[in-house]
């Protein structure tokens, strides 16, 4: 079996309830699995500690996570149209693997949750990218080959996968984002899997 590396940052859940079926499509490709991981909150108050692993959710992910994974999907919720600060925070910690060329020609594919429809999902995407460029990722987005990206009214994008919380944050995710996310892990997967086979 080989891993692709689920990692993201979720402060309410829904990019949590991403991640998770992006994995739904990952193990829908035979041979591989998906590994769940997440970044710990980051303080501006450094005396704060975290425990060691996390209340709930996904265990806290390791150098050794992105050593051993065949791809990798990264999530975050968009602020003000970026990345939140502890995805960031933990992308800028990975100099050693980026000098290393621990991530180089793996295939690599973002996704987002916003509160409002125009809240900045595709620069959020596009700023999760960038990182993956420099540490020599393939990137992977979403084709227009799938009918969902069509026809949503609510998250989904070329660019990967979304989903558009609402104000209040009780918007469920609707069946094209859930379609679109899992089409987005059976992509990666499939691809890992044909980099794999050729190598």
């Amino acid at each position: 079996m080989s891993d692709i590396l689920i990692l993201y940052y979720s402060r309410n859940g829904h990019t949590a309830q991403l991640a998770r079926l992006i994995a739904r499509g990952v193990e829908e490709i035979p041979g591989m699995r998906a590994r769940l991981r997440q970044v710990p909150p980051v303080a501006p108050v450094t005396e704060i500690a975290h425990p060691p692993e996390p209340e709930d959710g996904a265990p806290y992910v390791s150098r050794q996570d992105l050593h051993e994974c065949a791809g990798l999907a990264l999530g975050s919720p968009t602020r003000f149209g970026n990345m939140a600060a502890p995805l960031k925070h933990f992308i800028d910690s990975t100099g050693a693997e980026w000098a290393s060329g621990a991530l180089v020609g793996k295939p690599a594919a973002v996704f987002t949750a916003t509160s409002s429809m125009h809240g900045g999902q595709e620069s959020t995407l596009l700023s999760m990218a960038l990182p993956l460029l420099h540490h020599g990722m393939l990137l992977l987005g979403i084709p227009y080959t799938e009918p969902a990206l069509s026809s949503t009214l609510s998250g989904g994008t070329p660019y990967g996968a979304s989903h558009v919380a609402g104000s209040k944050g009780d918007n469920a995710i609707t069946e094209h984002e859930r379609e679109l996310a899992r089409a987005l892990g059976r992509r990666l997967a499939d691809t890992a899997r044909k980099l794999a086979a050729g190598a």
